[in-house]
């Protein structure tokens, strides 16, 4: 489910010409909200619950796709459910 949205997501930013160097490290909060299908607060909550990196720049959140893809897979593999999420 996680994964069909994440190569969803893949595809839009590939349709967009970017140079072949550029690859994706961050994510917004809108892209957490779609990838995990949750809602605004929930998705606030999750960032500010400190499971993964993130920085704010000007007043946005901006993601660690790596970390945010390497919690994300360890939730699946340990049959977690997200706490913060709920």
């Amino acid at each position: 489910m996680f994964e069909e949205r994440i190569a969803e997501m893949n595809k839009q930013t590939e349709a967009v010409e970017i140079t072949p160097s550029f690859e994706k490290r961050v994510y917004t909060v809108e892209e957490i909200m779609n990838i995990l299908d949750i809602g605004k607060n929930a998705a606030y909550n999750l960032v500010n619950s400190g499971v993964f990196h993130y920085v704010k720049v000007g007043g946005h959140y901006r993601i660690s796709k790596k970390s945010f893809d390497n919690w994300l897979d360890n939730l699946d593999k340990d049959s977690q459910s997200c706490q913060v999420c709920d």
